[in-house]
């Protein structure tokens, strides 16, 4: 392996023991306090015209259009090795998937949802017990994570154009962090444990990229 890649290695198995024991801590409902009064204080404080907004992210953020996304980009990409990067985006959802079924973690009751689409993709229907880890965060943040490595070693990139990159990525991940808690979908805890789940698949996928 190319003594570049290292960080990303290293970074990826720091992210993934960290939400390994963050994962722990939420079983043993730690948080339960600061996420309840963080969803009331984020509603109070946002005011109500950022539900619909929030709401498209929600499909934005989805298993569906991600997935479609990843799959575009990485046949535009052109190169075999890539075909890991489907195999570490799949273990996010396993990854959730057990993470649901086995961390005791209710999400936020109905009269927190603000979701006002008529319009829901199939993913949304499958709930296989809590609502830890954020699936929303962890796509995300894989697809984010990939976009700043690859535009942090372009060497054909200016630097304007690449702080641009940054800056958009950045942004765009702190809107869906607040989307998710403001609209009642997640507790503050899920979305942490899903931005480190995104994190450690997305410098692992980097490997192969």
């Amino acid at each position: 392996m190319k003594n570049r890649y290292l960080p990303a290695l290293l970074w990826g198995a720091a992210s993934l023991i960290l939400f390994v024991g963050f994962s722990y801590l939420v079983h043993l409902k730690i948080f339960t306090q600061i996420d309840f009064d963080t969803t009331v204080r984020a509603q109070n404080k946002i005011p109500v015209l950022f539900v619909t907004p929030f709401s498209v992210l929600s499909l934005i953020g989805s298993f569906e259009i991600v997935s479609l996304v990843l799959l575009i980009c990485l046949v535009l990409y052109r190169k075999l090795s890539t075909i890991f990067v489907l195999i570490f985006f799949g273990l996010i959802h396993a990854v959730e998937f057990i993470g649901k079924a086995f961390v005791s973690h209710p999400g936020p009751p109905f009269m927190f949802v603000k979701y006002d689409l008529g319009f829901v993709f199939p993913s949304s229907y499958v709930q296989p017990g809590s609502s830890y880890p954020s699936g929303h965060l962890a796509r995300t943040m894989f697809i984010s994570i990939l976009i700043l490595l690859i535009s942090h070693r372009s060497k054909k990139l200016p630097i304007e154009y690449k702080n641009l990159i940054y800056l958009a990525v950045l942004g765009f991940d702190l809107v869906m962090f607040v989307s998710r808690i403001y609209l009642g979908e997640h507790w503050l805890s899920d979305v942490i444990g899903g931005a480190l789940l995104g994190l450690s698949m997305g410098f692992f996928s980097f490997l192969f990229i």
